[in-house]
Parts: structure tokens; C-alpha cells; sequence
């Protein structure tokens, strides 16, 4: 039992740390060193030693305090965990039936042992714990939680001092969400803790849609291992995942780990837990890495002294402590040891642990030694409260302190609440453990596995959701040749102005990019589905932003509208001179001919149609938009009716040449004069049902022409608008008929033919203006019906009126009755 560290106390606690690991370890290796001395210091871990340093340091904090324990003492006993499955047992058996006595016998009442701490691994603490229960002796694990030591009917002597990590997979999706990786792999180990993690790793990363590439759950056995380490290198490198989530223990992954370090040749991020340190058994061949290891440990407060304790702590001080003397001897060459004794007085005597690299030895408070720390906290505070209850009986017997029986402390640990020096509160009741917070580390590494780890980030469950989690990306040691941030996605993000298309049966994380139709847009990265423009806006030609759109409108600015205009006044100037050359020439035969009132009435008619025009240009409003629509329909009726009573006019007097005809009292009555009102009050009549019942009104088409708003009369009632239209159309054939019939008649100055001509034109246009107004959209439907107006009206102006102007300007001598009979005959002459 000298394999061991040893400190005496009236109050003794025992620990089982593993100090040497299983087979040999090569992260320690030197190779100066002989080969018997090489293989014992590559077979003790230096870094495991921290724990029995922690155990020391805090029994030493409690015995300063005499008032603590009741002027007790605590001291301790330290032996090596074997992590072989039967080894396990060795140390704990021999602890508690002493070297070479009976098996499984032990006189419990005169130890003075109330507790004992084991670690790291849930696996050692379970079969330890196995033994320690038919004692039930309090047992404390260090290492990291484990659900399956949760059981406590299976384990109702164990206590876990290590949090629970309820927040680690949060934690991790936080730190995807962070770098935008949304295409993961997942390596966990095979158990309950490892499946507890994977099903919330999964959960979490759906909600956020990250995406897994693909998982593997790494069997205990190392046989297994080593049968899927090819399949697993082989489908990470094929993967376009630059990102591994690795969550397990060091019994489970440990040799994966080395395998994947040494042989997978490329820049993947690996997020680990703090159960998975891979500075055990880790060495590089070059310097730097080809992975970014970040690890997320377990927050907790510096111990105060804890470094400057260990930075005075030599052989010397504690010779009681094999494992000190051992250290001692392997790291700074003193004398051999002969058996079980260790010679270290010629060691130097400036040698400290401070002066051993970071790499062999950590001078600041690892996690599992902090759990130690509080683990020795929670007995002595656990068997103060016992003392104060006087739950025990404290007798002296024979001169002997008689110490309690370990189950009496079960009832007080197991209720045992308190904050710690560095202000930490501490709690062993699962139920009512806090949320654990994580500090996140970069492992930079040098030379020959030289290795520094660097706190890059945080994440606190306890602050506000957008704060949770807070990273320095400048202290983060990327790959090697690597500048950026590693990319891990599986489709590349779909920019402003494109949606996301997913693949049919594929994960949401692979998806192509689809640019957004006309007049919608996607204002962000990776959306789903892009927004439609309100019908005020548009989108711009990126499809990244709606814009306003402009007010369009047939506007008497622009080059069609001042064209327009200037056909309008100049067509209603050029009536308005025909008119005052008719006034002038009133007396003369080709003037009087068909009615002279008749031909002031459809040239005044013909000014305002050309004028009525002008309602359509300019910006449209409630007054333009009615007062365009009925002064069309009305003027129009009184102009074509007009041509109309000429018409008849025209055909009365050819009838009237006969003796007693009833047409000569008809013409004679003035009866074609009667039509012009009785049609234009037919006219009037839709009009009123069309402004009382559905008028025009002032509308916007916001879809017709792309970046404007087109501002325009809707007509209200398209049903009143056409039998106004066709009204137009119906007076216009019935004259045209009309004339078409009269136009042979042998009557001086017969117009009909021109009549007959000017019907044509205006049916032309019309029936012409239907399909290419249904065909435009915009002020260029408005400017048709504006043409077909003017053009319309021209055409009766034209056609009536211009070979009469010829005559009376050019040839005045045709202006006479005798003119116009000498040709006459002159024509009957030639052509006999």
C-alpha cells in the first residue's frame, strides 16, 4: 500500500484518480531517456496529478480553519484508477480490506474514512461505485456527468459534483448559427450520455435548420473501433461538411481521435466536449494542425492560491506522496529509485511543476480538478452540518477518536448547498443543479504536440437569448494556410434577389437558387419565398428592393401629348375657317346647296369634337373623366346626325321634283331638322343612365407597365360606354346607307357622294379603334382614343367640306348655277 499519497487526518478521505493510463501513452514521451524510465514516464499521465494536488490544496484551505471542523483535521488517501474493466477493483478492494488480509473483510468501526472521490470516467465510478456501495460509503465523481449514474436506485450512494450539460447542445448550435455552418457531421459515443446528447443535438438543430451530413455512434469496443476508423475517414472526407461535433469520453474516442489527426489530410473544425480532451495521447508530426479543435468546458471561477500552491509543492513538503516522488524523478533526472523508495534528494533546488512545459503539466485548475476541489468542500461542509445536529455520537474510546459511520453523512450531502472561494455555488442535489456555462476554447498547437489553449469564447444560458453566446473570431487559430473562416454548407447561400428551391427527398440545407419574378423581390440571404411588391412599387432590375412607382398619365408635356394637342387645336382652327369662309360665301349656290343651317351645325359640332379631346390629355380627375365620356358621346351624336339630316335633305329634294308628292311638304316643313334634336336627345338619355347608375371615375394600373402607376378614367359601366359607342355606329351606317343611295342623283351640287365618303371614314375608324384600344394598355390606349377622335372627325371634315372649300377658293367660276350647267353640257357634249 506505498503506491499511494498520504496525508493524515482525524477525518480521512479516499480517492481514486487515473494517474496511469492503459498500455502506453506517447504524450509524454522524451527520448533521452532509458527505455525502462521511458516507458514508466510515458505510462503516468502528469496532467491527472492537478487532481490529487486540488485534493490537497483544499484539505489544507479547510485545516487552516480550526473552527470549520471543530478543531478536526481532514487528511486523505490516493490511489491509481486502473481503467482496465477487473484492475478497477484492485486498489478499492485492498483500501478496504487491507493489504494480504481476509477478502471482503474489514472492521468499518475503526476507519476513519467518510468519503470518497473517483474519476473521471463514468465507467470507472460505476464499477468503484459497485464495490463502494455494500458499504454505502458516500461516493463523489469528478468527471462529467453522466446520466447513467443518475440512477439512484442502481447508485444511491453517488453523488456527481460535475453540472449537468442541459445547455451543451444549444451551446454548439449557437456556435453553427454563429459561423453560418448549417452542414454538420456527428461522431458520438455509443451509451446513454452520448444518445441523450444526439437526440438534443438533433432537436436543436432542426429548429435552426442546420443540417446533418451524416452520423456515426462510435461502439465501446476498440475491436469496433477499428473497423469502422476506415469506413468513418473515408466518408468525412468525402463529405463536403467541414464541421465534426464529437461528444463522447476519452475511453471511447481516443484512438479514433489519434487516427483522424494523423491521417485525415484535410481543414475540418472539430466542436468537442470537455470529455473529450485529446491533449492525452496526441502528437503532430509538424508544426500546427489541419484541424481547428474548439472545446466547450465547463465555466467555473478561479480558485484563488491554487497556482502559487502547486508552484511551491516539491517531494520534500509531502513525502508521503509516492505519485509526487515519481513525478519528481521522471520529469528532472534525479537519482534512481531502488524498489519502492524514490531517491529525489539530488534533484536541483530550484525545480518546480511551473518549469514543465503546458503540454506535460497545466498550471491553472483544470475542470476535474475544480470538481475536486468542491467535492472535498461538500464532505467537510456535509460533516460540519453533522457535528452542529449532533446526529453522531462523539466519544472517545480508548484515547481514540471514534469518527461516524459514512451512511450518517448521507442525509446531509445530499441537502448540502454553499458558495465556494471563487463564488461559485455548489449544489449535489441533481433536481436543483444550476445550467452549467461554458467557456469555448482554442486549442493552438506547436511543435511536437506542444499545445496552448485559449479561451476564445463564452456561452450563458442565463443571459438574454440574442446575448447568450459572445466570440472573439481574431483569437481563433484556424488551419493550417487558412485566412478566413471555414465554410461548411451544402448549398451555397442564395443571394438578395434569389429564393431558395429545395431537392426533392434531400435535406432543407441543399436547395438551388431561383431568381425572384417580375415585381417581387427577396431582400435577404437564403429566403424562402420572395415578397410581391405592393401595387405602388416595383421592383428594381436586382430584385432586391421595392421601388415607388411614378404617376403615368397622357400628360400635355410630353412629346405625344403636344402632339396630340396641336392636331386638336389646329383641326378645330381649321373648321373654325371653314366655318367664317362659309359666313362669308353664305349667298353663293355651293354654300346654300343641302342647307346652309345644317352645314353650320356640323362644322360648329365638328370644333367641339376636336376640342373634346382634350379632356383625355393631362393628369385625369373626376370632372375630365365625365365630362370626356359625355361631351365625346354628345357632340359626336349631334355631328353624325347632322350628316344624317343632310342626308335626307339631299334625298327629300330629289323626291320634292315631282308634282304633288307628300316628300315636298316634308321638305318644305323642315323635317329633317327634326332629327338632330330627337337623335341627340336619344344620346343624351344613355349618357344620364350612365352617370346615374355607373359612372366614370378616376382609377390606377398599377400592372400594365412596369415601374409607373398609370393614372386613368375608368369608363364605370363598359356596358353604357358601348351602346353609347354604338349608338355612334348605328347613326353613322344608317347615314351612310342613306347617302351610299342617294349618291347618283341628278341634283345640282349633290353632295351625297361626299357624304357617302365621310360615313365610310368615320365607320373605318371606329370599327378599327375596338381591337387596338383592347389591345394597349396605358396612355397609349388613351392616346388612340384621343386619334380615333380626331381622326374620325377630320375625316367628315375632309370629305363634306374640302371639295366645296376648292370650289370657293380655286374656282369660283363653278360657283354658279350657269357655271355649273356649261359643264354639264360640255360633259354630255364628249360624251356623245
Amino acid at each position: 500500500m506505498t503506491h499511494r499519497a498520504h496525508m493524515d487526518g482525524d477525518v480521512m478521505i479516499a480517492g481514486f484518480f487515473p494517474l496511469y493510463t492503459l498500455g502506453t501513452d506517447r504524450s509524454n514521451s522524451d527520448s533521452s531517456l532509458d527505455e525502462a524510465k521511458k516507458l514508466e514516464y510515458e505510462r503516468f499521465v502528469f496532467k491527472y496529478y492537478q487532481l490529487v494536488l486540488a485534493l490537497a490544496f483544499a484539505v489544507e484551505e479547510i485545516n487552516k480553519n480550526p473552527g470549520f471542523l471543530h478543531n478536526m483535521t481532514l487528511g486523505f488517501d490516493v490511489y491509481n484508477a486502473d481503467l482496465r474493466g477487473w484492475s478497477a477493483f484492485e486498489n478499492p478492494f485492498i483500501w478496504l480490506s487491507g493489504y494480504k488480509t481476509i477478502p471482503n473483510y474489514t472492521c468499518m468501526a475503526e476507519s476513519k474514512f467518510v468519503a470518497v472521490l473517483v474519476g473521471t470516467s463514468g465507467m470507472t465510478s460505476a464499477e468503484i461505485g459497485t464495490l463502494l456501495e455494500l458499504y454505502r460509503f458516500p461516493q463523489l465523481t469528478f468527471g462529467a456527468f453522466d446520466p447513467a449514474l443518475s440512477d439512484h436506485g442502481k447508485f444511491p450512494s453517488l453523488y456527481q459534483m460535475a453540472p449537468k450539460d442541459t445547455s451543451l447542445a444549444i451551446a454548439m448550435v449557437s456556435l453553427l448559427l454563429h459561423f453560418s455552418w448549417n452542414w454538420v457531421g456527428l461522431l458520438i459515443s455509443e451509451g446513454e450520455n452520448g444518445l441523450w446528447i444526439l437526440a438534443e443535438l438533433r432537436e436543436k438543430m432542426y429548429k435552426n435548420r442546420i443540417c446533418i451530413a451524416f452520423e456515426h455512434v462510435i461502439p465501446g469496443s476498440s475491436l469496433a473501433q477499428v473497423f469502422n476508423m476506415m469506413g468513418i475517414q473515408n466518408q468525412i472526407n468525402k463529405s463536403s461538411a467541414n464541421v465534426l461535433i464529437i461528444y463522447g469520453n476519452k475511453e471511447y474516442l481516443l484512438s479514433l481521435m489519434i487516427f483522424l489527426g494523423q491521417y485525415l489530410m484535410t481543414s475540418k473544425v472539430w466542436l468537442l466536449n470537455s470529455k473529450c480532451d485529446l491533449s492525452i495521447g496526441r502528437k503532430y508530426f509538424m508544426s500546427g494542425s489541419f484541424h481547428v479543435p474548439l472545446m466547450f468546458s465547463h465555466h467555473h471561477g478561479d480558485i484563488s492560491g491554487f497556482t502559487d500552491f502547486i508552484r511551491e509543492v516539491n517531494p520534500s513538503k509531502y513525502p508521503e506522496d509516492f505519485y509526487l516522488a515519481r513525478l519528481w524523478f521522471l520529469s528532472f533526472n534525479c537519482s534512481h529509485f531502488e524498489s519502492d523508495c524514490v531517491m529525489w534528494k539530488n534533484c536541483p533546488d530550484d525545480t518546480s511543476l511551473e518549469l514543465l512545459p503546458g503540454q506535460i503539466f497545466d498550471m491553472s485548475m483544470s475542470e476535474e480538478s475544480y470538481n475536486t476541489y468542491n467535492a472535498v468542500y461538500a464532505v467537510a461542509h456535509a460533516f460540519y452540518e453533522m457535528l452542529l445536529h449532533k446526529i453522531e455520537e462523539a466519544t472517545m474510546g480508548n484515547g481514540r477518536w471514534m469518527v461516524p459511520s459514512p451512511t450518517q453523512l448521507h442525509p446531509f450531502l445530499k441537502n448540502i448547498q454553499f458558495h465556494n472561494l471563487a463564488g461559485d455555488q455548489v449544489i449535489l442535489d441533481e433536481e436543483r443543479k444550476l445550467e452549467a456555462e461554458y467557456d469555448i476554447l482554442n486549442i493552438w498547437n506547436f511543435p511536437e504536440g506542444l499545445e496552448l489553449k485559449v479561451k476564445i469564447g463564452e456561452f450563458s444560458p442565463y443571459a438574454p437569448y440574442d446575448h447568450q453566446l459572445s466570440v472573439s473570431k481574431d483569437m481563433i487559430e484556424w488551419a493550417i494556410g487558412a485566412t478566413e473562416t471555414p465554410h461548411s454548407v451544402c448549398s451555397q447561400s442564395c443571394v438578395p434577389g434569389f429564393r431558395k428551391s429545395s431537392h426533392g427527398g434531400e435535406a432543407v440545407c441543399c436547395f438551388d437558387c431561383i431568381p425572384c419574378l417580375e415585381n417581387e423581390i427577396a431582400n435577404g440571404t437564403d429566403m424562402e419565398q420572395c415578397m410581391k411588391c405592393p401595387d405602388h412599387q416595383y421592383s428594381n432590375t436586382k430584385r432586391t428592393q421595392c421601388l415607388p412607382k411614378a404617376a403615368s398619365f397622357l400628360a400635355h408635356d410630353e412629346p405625344l401629348g403636344i402632339a396630340l394637342v396641336c392636331m386638336a387645336l389646329c383641326l378645330s382652327t381649321c373648321t373654325a375657317l371653314i366655318l367664317g369662309l362659309f359666313v362669308k360665301y353664305q349667298d353663293t349656290p355651293i354654300v346654300k346647296a343641302n342647307n346652309l343651317a345644317l352645314s353650320y351645325i356640323l362644322l360648329i359640332s365638328l370644333i367641339f369634337c376636336f376640342l373634346c379631346s382634350l379632356f383625355f390629355i393631362g393628369r385625369p380627375n373626376i370632372v375630365t373623366c365625365v365630362l370626356q365620356q359625355v361631351t365625346f358621346g354628345v357632340v359626336f351624336t349631334v355631328a353624325v346626325s347632322t350628316v344624317l339630316a343632310k342626308t335626307v335633305t339631299v334625298v327629300l329634294a330629289f323626291k320634292a321634283t315631282s308634282p304633288g308628292r307628300r316628300m315636298r311638304w316634308l321638305l318644305v316643313s323642315g323635317a329633317p331638322n327634326f332629327i338632330i334634336p330627337i337623335c341627340t336627345l336619344i344620346q343624351v338619355t344613355l349618357c344620364g343612365l350612365w352617370l346615374g347608375t355607373s359612372p366614370p371615375f378616376v382609377d390606377t394600373d398599377a400592372h400594365s407597365e412596369h415601374g409607373h402607376v398609370i393614372i386613368l378614367c375608368n369608363k364605370g359601366s363598359l356596358t353604357a360606354f358601348y351602346c353609347v359607342l354604338g349608338y355612334l355606329v348605328f347613326l353613322a351606317l344608317t347615314s351612310f346607307t342613306a347617302a351610299y343611295l342617294a349618291r347618283n342623283l341628278p341634283d345640282t351640287f349633290n353632295e351625297a357622294k361626299f357624304l357617302t365618303f365621310s360615313m365610310l371614314v368615320f365607320c373605318s375608324v371606329w370599327v378599327t379603334f375596338l381591337p387596338v384600344y383592347h389591345s394597349t394598355k396605358g396612355k397609349v390606349m388613351v392616346a388612340v382614343e384621343v386619334f380615333s377622335i380626331l381622326s374620325s372627325s377630320a375625316g367628315c371634315l375632309g370629305c363634306i367640306f374640302a371639295p366645296k372649300c376648292y370650289i370657293i377658293l380655286l374656282r369660283p367660276d363653278r360657283n354658279s348655277l350657269l357655271g355649273f350647267k356649261g359643264k354639264m353640257h360640255i360633259g354630255r357634249n364628249e360624251s356623245s
